[in-house]
């Protein structure tokens, strides 16, 4: 019988079976930042350990540090300069790489390690942060861990892991026109629950994830964590090898030939069998924004506020109505002209250079509404040159964007800074949970496009329609 991705994945990297469906995995790359890197590190030291594999390491500063032009270690969040101070500390003694604030390689780390080819197919890699699912687009095992599993990575290079379930689920079809990978993501949140993949990994595959280019299989995997997954893979390709090569930390010369070779043979068997296996239809996704407090609470911009369905079995009644009260939405309600206060790009999940130049197409020639406060933050320092050197800066800069530096900056605000007391947002992040993004704050997961194009109109916008935009 064949084997899944995700089983010759593990196989190749499984040094012990510990029983009990537990293995003890081989860590080939482990990545931190500043909001959990320094305390994994400080607490090794003071144990007296070492970390074993220091040039596979790699931290950045992304969650803490401030996007503000003109940013040094002062941050809006009080405790923020130790962060900062701390993980640069411990990252130097160690001898690890280190992408520091001014430093070109520098921003959100499930941004920087695939544009810098950090991540490669076949490899294991952890990161103390949910979202390093988001990694598993590059043919990886990548997922988060906690500071006390970091520890013992950067001590070992191995980890304790219960095995996953697999689940496949195959997107036939092709996206429609305007129809985003993000929008494909809320899509099957909204189909299968925040919960429909506990205890799984899941493989993305068909038609419609193979014509993704990787910026969009990034996005797409980045929100396998809101489905409860272990981790989200996609299996590499041709788009995959051609995206890598030549990239700072891609394998050269013969090396290369001899890593591609490989890479090759890391799919999915015909007759691999997967634990759970779902089929969706690309035609039936639309563009979609949130309207609760959950990322499954998700639908197409053209469709009402549900009312509840205990048929579905994800929420109870209280839960339903709690969102909605937090939301101050009702059943029935239009999503579509729903006034908003704030605009928001940027994150793990939309803040790489593909989606800032299509939110600056729908942008070019058009002002964010008068009471919006509309906000770019780049997801790497890279990300933002290019965009700079096409001049997309200016576009959302003149359409009423403030420009930023990079970082996570508001997809949370750990950093000290948020969006106003009972505000609603419309964002391109991946988390909607109440006060996510401010005291209070209400906001509407969605793609770069349906932001830009709500905030020009100052209401819920679906992209499609550049009449309203």
């Amino acid at each position: 019988m064949g084997k899944t991705l995700f089983e010759k994945l593990w196989d190749s990297h499984v040094i012990a079976d510990l029983g009990g469906g537990v293995g003890l995995l081989l860590i080939d790359r482990i990545l931190l930042h500043e909001r959990t890197g320094g305390v994994a590190l400080e607490s090794l030291r003071d144990a007296g350990r070492d970390v074993l594999a220091s040039r596979q390491t790699f931290v950045t500063m992304d969650h803490i540090v401030d996007t503000l032009p003109g940013r040094t270690d002062r941050t809006i969040m009080p405790t923020g300069t130790q962060f900062i101070t701390a993980t640069r500390r411990a990252a130097n003694e160690a001898g690890l790489t280190l992408f520091d604030i001014g430093d070109p390689g520098q921003g959100i780390v499930h941004v920087i390690s695939p544009e810098q080819a950090i991540v490669l197919p076949g490899a294991t890699l952890v990161c103390p942060d949910s979202h390093t699912c988001t990694q598993g687009a590059m043919g990886a095992l990548a997922w988060g861990i906690g500071s006390t599993e970091a520890e013992h990575a950067l001590a070992t290079a191995t980890l304790r892991v219960r095995k996953p379930k697999t689940m496949r689920i195959t997107v036939n079809g092709r996206l429609g026109i305007g129809v985003t990978p993000k929008d494909l993501a809320l899509h099957i949140l909204a189909r299968f629950g925040s919960a429909g993949a506990n205890g799984h990994i899941v493989e993305y595959a068909g038609e419609a994830v193979r014509a993704l280019d990787i910026e969009g299989r990034l996005t797409l995997c980045n929100m396998a964590t809101e489905l409860s997954a272990f981790s989200g893979i996609i299996a590499a390709d041709e788009t995959t090898f051609d995206y890598l090569q030549g990239r700072a930390y891609a394998p050269t010369g013969a090396d290369w030939d001899r890593a591609l070779a490989a890479w090759r043979d890391l799919h999915s068997d015909d007759d691999a069998t997967f634990d759970v296996d779902h089929v969706v239809d690309a035609a039936a996704v639309a563009p979609m924004v949130t309207w609760g407090t959950s990322p499954q609470h998700s639908v197409a911009l053209d469709q009402p506020v549900p009312a509840f369905d205990a048929a579905s079995g994800r929420d109870t009644r209280e839960a339903h109505d709690r969102a909605l009260a937090y939301m101050d939405l009702k059943p029935g309600q239009s999503l579509t002209g729903l006034p908003i206060d704030a605009a928001f790009i940027g994150s793990c999940t939309n803040a790489r250079l593909s989606d800032l130049r299509r939110a600056a197409a729908i942008l070019r020639g058009h002002r964010v509404a008068p009471h919006v406060k509309a906000i770019c933050v780049p997801g790497s320092t890279s990300v933002k040159a290019q965009a700079e050197a096409e001049g997309l800066d200016r576009i959302f800069i003149d359409a009423g964007f403030e420009w930023r530096e990079a970082g996570c900056s508001m997809c949370f605000f750990a950093g000290g800074e948020s969006f106003g007391q009972r505000q609603r947002v419309v964002t391109s992040t991946n988390r909607n949970f109440e006060s996510r993004q401010g005291p209070e704050t209400r906001s509407h997961l969605a793609s770069p496009e349906t932001v830009a194009a709500s905030a020009i109109a100052g209401i819920l916008t679906d992209p499609r329609n550049r009449d309203a935009a």
